[in-house]
């Protein structure tokens, strides 16, 4: 690893108030050192670097010019943070990030007062920001509102639904977008198009004068004119804005990396601007590190690395990520099956589906950071005789609920959703866990919800859910690598709502849905040397459930267990109604459901995470033992 940099104006700045007192070329300065800080720190330790990068002179000529925390800095994601956080206090922990008990990698209300809004999810910001000035001015906390938002995560409806807001209420708040032509990947859809428009027009070019504020210096007779011409070049080059159409202020575009651009702008919104403004930063997504300014995904995310080199420092691979296995099914189905067609919502490298695309372009489609259009787009070429595979991670499904209830079980449309990152999902914490899909999803009409126990059984399912047309059906699978079972060649059908038995044995059954099946197995080995010996069996569906199968384990066993990745209401909920529908527990049955504690945990290792969460192979043990003696001592 490198030496840290050398970073002697950084080293004067604790706070955003030391920063009062430097010079625009101190500024400028301090953004250079800033980066190299940056850089250092996430190699050390992973996390989401290349978003950070492009906006470090943003990051500093916000804090330099507005008065955080009284003014509040919202970053939309926040991806970006890292570098607003070593300016807030935070540097001494920066090595942190991610790590349990360490800094959250997204920006956290109870971690400091310059962080006034937690992100996680897109599109959020601009609300938050018309939230605030609202506040403000009905007697709430003083000071300005700026939301700060990359051009991805404008192709989120929410981020218009707050601009149509913001421009009808006419009230003084800031919007930063901050254009780098990426989300997490490159971006799709007519509004990337229009900002490109926007900013490489000539006219735009020929008035990067009045993006230093030249116009609001000018004398006030002259103001007027100038504006007007200002107005009539832009009106020769797009027609107009969107954003003016909206009710906005429209500024830019602006160089996001020139802080003589920067500065003189802020300093003059600050003392002058009335109602909401946009300002359209352009930068570039992992500027100033060549292996992020080189790379597809300009390092969105990623391993501890080099930082002269930027190789990453990765753990040897034993099995093939739950991701891949996914994308390589589909792909064999879709080989097989022309009707197949892949949705996902601004993550094709998250999903796997960029693999799908390289094969299949025509039939892979990325609707941008919009979930709830993706499900009811999915919905529209169920309706019209494809097979679509809707791939989003479940914690941003959560998004498009409204659009799975009506659009798709209603209309009991095939949609078959691919539910990535279920469960808990390590570094990224709270905002990503996978923790609500089950019981949100069990509980439609119609829907068919399956979890893979490992990498086999998921290849398995993605054949299921091809196979299956009678209405929607999902399957989940979590982050990271699966256990190294052996691949079959292709796919099997699974028939609907049939589990298995994966180990026969007495006195106590433990029923696992999803990945808890290794550790389940695991506990198994603990409790035999104890003498007991679980039978153990995989669910595999969570609606409809194995009837036949539970009932069985019911009648001949004294214990039932069920396990899951998921929060109370989801898969152990149904089988504790069956249960005691059909009078099991009036005969004595012992049963337990192990499901997530009803806490948001905090970022951690996945395996720390289960840990807390007690749903790892030693909780498991502890909760058989538990069940057993609590049967006996009833029993005596």
């Amino acid at each position: 690893m490198s030496a840290r940099p050398q970073t002697p104006t950084l080293d004067r700045v604790n706070l955003p108030t030391d920063m009062k007192t430097l010079s625009d070329r101190e500024l400028a300065q301090l953004a250079h050192e800033l980066r190299e800080e940056t850089i250092s720190a996430v190699s050390e330790t992973g996390g989401h670097l290349g978003a950070g990068l492009g906006v470090v002179e943003l990051t500093v000529a916000l804090h330099a010019v507005f008065d955080t925390p009284r003014d509040k800095i919202i970053w939309d994601v926040g991806h970006q943070c890292y570098p607003h956080k070593i300016l807030t206090g935070r540097r001494d922990r920066i090595r942190t990030l991610r790590m349990e008990g360490g800094l959250s990698g997204f920006t956290k209300r109870t971690e400091s007062s310059y962080d006034p809004f937690g992100a996680g999810h897109s599109s959020t910001s601009i609300s938050a920001a018309v939230g605030f000035s609202m506040a403000r001015e009905l007697g709430g906390d003083p000071g300005d509102a700026i939301a700060v938002i990359g051009d991805g995560a404008m192709t989120g409806g929410m981020a218009f639904e707050a601009l149509n807001h913001a421009g009808h209420l006419g009230k003084r708040v800031f919007v930063v977008l901050n254009d780098n032509e990426m989300s997490i990947s490159p971006p799709v859809g007519a509004l990337s198009s229009y900002l490109t428009r926007l900013y490489t027009g000539a006219p735009f070019q020929d008035l990067r004068a009045a993006a230093k504020g030249a116009v609001g210096l000018l004398p006030e007779p002259f103001q007027e004119g100038a504006r007007r011409a200002k107005e009539m070049l832009k009106g020769m080059a797009v027609g107009g804005t969107l954003f003016e159409e909206l009710g906005f202020n429209y500024v830019g575009p602006v160089d996001g990396h020139d802080m003589e651009q920067l500065l003189p702008l802020f300093r003059m919104l600050k003392s002058r601007a009335t109602g909401p403004t946009l300002i359209h930063v352009v930068t570039k997504k992992g500027k100033g590190f060549a292996p992020a300014e080189g790379a597809a995904d300009r390092r969105h995310a990623t391993a501890r690395f080099d930082p002269a080199t930027g190789q990453q420092i990765k753990a040897p691979s034993n099995a093939p990520s739950y991701t891949k296995v996914f994308a390589t099914s589909l792909i064999d189905e879709a080989e097989r099956d022309d009707k197949i067609v892949a949705v996902t919502a601004a993550m094709p490298e998250g999903t796997g589906l960029d693999l799908f695309a390289k094969r299949f372009p025509r039939r892979t489609f990325d609707v941008g950071i919009a979930e709830q259009h993706a499900v009811t787009f999915s919905a529209g070429m169920a309706a019209g005789g494809m097979k679509p595979f809707c791939a989003i991670y479940s914690t941003f499904l959560q998004r498009g609920y409204d659009q799975i209830v009506h659009d798709v079980a209603i209309q009991k449309l095939p949609v078959r959703f691919a539910i990535d990152r279920a469960g808990l999902v390590g570094q990224d914490g709270a905002t990503h866990a996978g923790s609500f899909d089950i019981g949100f999803l069990t509980n439609l009409p119609g829907m068919v919800m399956m979890a893979a126990a490992d990498e086999a059984e998921l290849r398995h399912m993605v054949a299921t859910a091809t196979a299956y047309d009678e209405g929607p059906i999902a399957f989940r699978y979590p982050r990271g690598e699966g256990t190294g079972v052996e691949l079959p060649e292709h796919g099997e059908i699974l028939e609907i709502g049939k589990g298995r038995i994966v180990a026969e044995g007495t006195r106590v059954a433990i029923l696992s849905f999803g990945t808890r099946l290794s550790h389940v197995m695991e506990a198994r080995e603990s409790l035999m040397a104890r003498g007991i010996t679980p039978t153990v069996a995989d669910a595999r569906f969570a609606k409809p459930l194995d009837r036949d199968l539970i009932l069985r384990l019911a009648r001949e066993h004294e214990a039932l267990i069920t396990i899951e990745e998921g929060a109370v209401g989801g898969f152990g909920s149904h089988v504790a109604h069956l249960l005691f529908e059909e009078g099991a527990l009036d005969r004595g049955l012992r049963y337990r459901s192990m499901v997530l504690p009803d806490i948001f945990i905090n970022h951690a290792s996945p395996s720390a995470m289960y840990a807390h969460a007690q749903l790892n192979a030693a909780a498991i043990e502890e909760k058989v033992l538990g069940v057993l003696d609590v049967a006996m001592a009833k029993r005596a």
